[in-house]
């Protein structure tokens, strides 16, 4: 680990800042927020109107001096103010005003496996903005690990895939450190995007930004699977005359648009096992993958992993929030690091 389990005992809040949403972790209350990493702001006076659920609501709805803005994009902060000033609204007053009352403030932060030293540096000054006086900086696949329940401590190897929303990261875990791991650049939005061109150049139909999420759902449950619903209904505007507009989509048709980007992800999981030792990848033809991340639910996604690496794949059980509950788990002391016993003699 980047950082000792006794350093991270000692923290008071533990923050994961991620391009689709913001989750703190409070010691000793648990997880506080869970809300979406979007402000709405006023361009001419520089007033924050919204934070989180109600500030995405208003993405693509908004007149001309109103702007709905993301201060983290691929698990980076891009905007260090308002990331800070995001934080503090949505943390609210009353525990804003508890956490001021520690002498020592101290938070943890979760960063991704190739985070450069600009991007760490952005995540400890936004903690710091809130008040920190120390900041711990922790892998964001060892925290997910720990908090979907992996033996990360142990000698034995455990492969963990946490799909966010701009990037995949795949790693093998050995002995609480990363052996291997790759950064593969598409995540949800990747696939996202997919959709939405799809729908464009098969049905000359432009879906509203806050509708591809949904229609993921209404196809999840064998819904991208060969094996589901071999239609549903989409409603958007048509790009021809701009007037709303209801379709009967293919989902087989679906399900080859989201090929294409999955396919690199594919491809980092291949990277990631050549480089590996072979011992640890004997054990994971038992353990399989793991898959954490809000894109791990995406319909089909698990199988599709099955039948491209033949092994058991699972998805945890709270496969959005694992890299704050690892935190949190770090902080309220229930990690033990493994104990090497010397040899007697």
């Amino acid at each position: 680990m980047t950082v000792s389990l006794e350093q991270l005992r000692r923290c008071h809040v533990a923050v994961d800042l991620g391009a689709a949403r913001t989750r703190v972790y409070v010691k000793g209350a648990g997880l506080v927020v869970d809300e979406p990493s979007a402000a709405a702001v006023n361009t001419r006076t520089g007033a924050l109107i919204a934070v989180g659920t109600f500030a995405e609501r208003m993405t693509g709805r908004t007149p001309d001096y109103i702007r709905v803005v993301r201060p983290v994009s691929g698990g980076t902060v891009v905007d260090i103010e308002m990331a800070q000033r995001m934080l503090r609204h949505l943390l609210g007053e009353k525990l804003r005003r508890a956490l001021r009352r520690k002498p020592r403030l101290r938070a943890a932060a979760c960063t991704p496996h190739d985070a450069d030293p600009l991007a760490q540096r952005a995540a400890v000054e936004t903690m710091v903005g809130l008040g920190a006086r120390r900041v711990e900086l922790v892998d964001t696949l060892i925290a997910a690990a720990v908090g979907c329940g992996l033996p990360v401590e142990q000698p034995t190897a455990t492969m963990i895939m946490v799909c966010g929303a701009a990037a995949t990261q795949v790693a093998v875990l050995s002995l609480g450190s990363i052996v291997t791991a790759q950064r593969i650049p598409v995540g949800g939005e990747a696939i996202d995007h997919a959709v939405v061109q799809h729908l464009r150049h098969a049905h000359e139909l432009m879906l509203p930004s806050q509708a591809v999420r949904p229609l993921q759902l209404a196809l999840h449950g064998n819904g991208l699977t060969p094996d589901g619903p071999a239609s549903t209904l989409i409603h958007g505007r048509d790009v021809a005359t701009g007037l709303a507009r209801s379709v009967n989509v293919d989902t087989a048709a679906v399900r080859d648009a989201i090929h294409t980007p999955l396919t690199a992800v594919l491809d980092g999981i291949g990277k990631v096992l050549r480089d590996c030792p072979p011992d640890l990848v004997a054990d994971l033809t038992d353990r399989g993958i793991m898959m954490v991340g809000g894109s791990a639910l995406l319909p089909g996604l698990d199988q599709m992993l099955r039948d491209a690496t033949g092994m058991p794949v699972a998805i945890a059980e709270r496969p959005d929030a694992c890299a704050v509950l690892g935190l949190g788990a770090m902080l309220e002391g229930k990690v033990a690091p493994m104990v090497l016993n010397p040899l007697a003699g």
